[in-house]
């Protein structure tokens, strides 16, 4: 029979190891790292948690001391461990490890003492937490923390808030100091709209806190204050109710001083309005385009020359949009030229042309408009009409031209009539001699036979040279509106005896509805003569004939007189046709007085006189009735 003490103490000891075993195979399951170390702080237990985050799970440590295994360990830490040995359990605190990718991160260690069934002190329990969000956290909120704080000092904004059960208002620094009050300052509700600037500004904040508490809104002005120093300043206040248990507890909100940005955004509304002024008012056309040629800028005068009341009308719009297809073209090529050399284009005389046909000369100039960097946004448009400028410059033209016509008239004239009077002054003298030393009676008749047809010539060449000033001189003379086929009808009436006797030929294709404002004596004077021209100078071998046309050629009704006569030599004679006095022909009745007051007389209605002429074969006048 066994020994029932051997028996009593052979069940202890599987008792013990049981419990051994038991307690081993916990502390390996709990959820957190944890470690049992013995009196001599060598490790008695460790849960897999901790074997996974700090050791290799091959390495049996069990049994090693606690700062051989964690070699990082402060040195601080031993002594701590063993108060805990002792009793005086205390947090061993914040320890960082770096894991196996490198990643440094924070644990927590903290212990208690290890006690047995006997409430003897066996060891310390040392539990390990990782608070590595934690720590990054705290972390970034400091870093958060100071960064608004930089950002409020950057920006100048602060916040604030007002509490509805409580009555009291919250001002951060930044506030206080955009109110320019001490920093330990108390505002209340009332003293805070009170700095806001009376008018506008006041009645709108009020507003806007009546609103946010009786009705949960909202908002955000651009409103004036006057701090304590007495300076105004341009805020932005905004505010946002808060609800608590679905009712309006307290209204937060931010401050902004928007001082500098408000007066430059209103000093540059002021001098874009006195630039916009200026341009306006300039006697000039001025756009901007972008580089897609689109008008983003135009002034009152590109308006009014285009037609519109508003800028507007205009703004977005190339040239496309409003010139005919080739004006606006010429106009995209010159500004890409612009862009891409950079080069102005400065005083161009051009030719605009708008869709309504109507042309105005402008004195352009174009530059590139350019940013900091030196590259082109756009184009800056200048333009000058002086389409007035350039009629009254062709007024001037064609006055220089008259007055030197008429002085070249002038000086032919004199000549003419110092040789003419003077041939007949010669001849007058040399007859009068004759019959003073003439003692026949017969001879005597005969030279004042002479004389009497000498004192004839005279007069013709006197009325001749009349008829001339008084042309040269009646350059006012009132023009009145004359049907052209009836007037021809009229002449050709009145020169009927001529025409039948010598069976001339006139063909009047010109159109019964075509009217010309012209002097009626000049036109029967130019009528009667180019049909005595076409008898005086018809063919000997064939009947004379003479067509009248008609056709329109600018601002000009072109009368065309055609004739199947003797014709001229054009390059023989061309350049002395019109000339007083000049024949070209043995006709005896030629004078050469008849084309000469004809091209005057047409000159006299701005009107002018050209001629084709094939010898042998007939001529062709043109006369261009303005």
């Amino acid at each position: 029979m066994n020994n029932p003490y051997n028996l009593v103490r052979k069940y202890d000891i599987m008792l013990k190891d049981f419990q051994t075993i038991s307690t081993s195979f916990l502390v390996k399951q709990l959820p957190t790292a944890t470690l049992f170390v013995d009196m001599k702080l060598r490790v008695v237990y460790a849960s897999d948690k901790l074997i996974s985050l700090f050791c290799d799970e091959k390495v049996n440590f069990v049994g090693q001391s606690l700062f051989t295994i964690f070699p990082e360990l402060d040195s601080k830490w031993e002594t701590v461990l063993k108060e805990c040995l002792t009793g005086k359990s205390s947090p061993m605190g914040v320890q960082s490890f770096t894991d196996a990718e490198g990643k440094e991160k924070f644990y927590e260690w903290s212990n208690a003492s290890w006690y047995d069934s006997d409430e003897n002190i066996i060891g310390a329990i040392i539990q390990i937490n990782d608070i590595s969000l934690a720590i990054e956290s705290d972390v970034a909120l400091d870093k958060a923390n100071i960064l608004l704080k930089q950002q409020s000092e950057l920006s100048k904004i602060g916040i604030w808030e007002y509490d509805l059960q409580k009555k009291t208002v919250y001002w951060c620094a930044m506030t206080k100091t955009i109110h320019e009050v001490a920093l330990d300052y108390v505002p209340d509700i009332d003293k805070a709209i009170d700095f806001y600037k009376k008018g506008h500004s006041r009645n709108a904040i009020s507003m806007a806190v009546f609103e946010a508490t009786d009705k949960g809104r909202p908002w955000s002005l651009k409103l004036q204050i006057v701090t304590a120093k007495g300076n105004e300043k341009w805020v932005l206040a905004a505010g946002k109710p808060i609800f608590e248990k679905g009712k309006i507890a307290r209204i937060m909100g931010t401050f902004q001083d928007i001082n500098e940005e408000v007066v430059a955004e209103i000093k540059t509304k002021d001098n874009a309005k006195l630039l916009k002024t200026l341009i306006d008012h300039l006697p000039l056309n001025v756009f901007i385009k972008d580089r897609d040629s689109k008008k983003i800028l135009v002034n009152k005068s590109e308006c009014d020359y285009l037609g519109v009341a508003n800028a507007n009308e205009l703004i977005g719009k190339t040239d496309f949009d409003v010139y005919p297809f080739e004006t606006a073209k010429l106009s995209r090529d010159e500004d890409l030229q612009i862009l891409e050399t950079l080069k102005p284009i400065l005083g161009k005389e051009s030719i605009s042309v708008k869709k309504d046909g109507s042309e105005t000369v402008f004195l352009s100039s174009k530059i590139p408009l350019l940013d900091e960097d030196g590259h082109a946004t756009g184009i800056v448009g200048i333009s000058l009409d002086i389409s007035d400028l350039k009629q009254k410059e062709q007024e001037l033209r064609n006055l220089i031209n008259v007055t030197s016509l008429q002085n070249k008239k002038l000086i032919n004239f004199a000549h003419i009539v110092s040789h003419n009077l003077r041939s007949h002054s010669a001849n007058f003298s040399m007859l009068l001699d004759f019959l003073v030393h003439e003692k026949d009676e017969e001879e005597k008749v005969k030279i004042v036979n002479m004389l009497t047809q000498a004192s004839d010539n005279l007069l013709e060449t006197l009325e001749n040279l009349n008829e001339v000033v008084t042309l040269s001189t009646n350059t006012q003379a009132k023009k009145e509106k004359v049907n052209l086929h009836t007037k021809i009808s009229e002449i050709q009436q009145n020169l009927s005896e001529i025409i039948q006797n010598n069976k001339l030929k006139i063909i009047n294709k010109v159109s019964q509805n075509i009217d010309i404002r012209i002097v009626p004596a000049y036109l029967d004077s130019i009528l009667m003569n180019f049909i005595t021209n076409g008898v005086k100078y018809k063919h000997p071998d064939r009947e004379p004939q003479l067509e009248f046309s008609t056709e329109v050629i600018k601002d000009y009704t072109v009368l065309s007189i055609s004739d199947n006569g003797i014709g001229i030599d054009l390059e023989k004679y061309g350049s002395k046709l019109f000339g007083m006095y000049k024949t070209f022909h043995t006709n005896k009745d030629s004078r050469g007085i008849g084309l000469y007051i004809t091209k005057n007389q047409v000159e006299a209605m701005h009107g002018k006189i050209e001629v084709e002429s094939e010898l042998g074969e007939g001529t062709k006048f043109k006369v261009f009735f303005k």
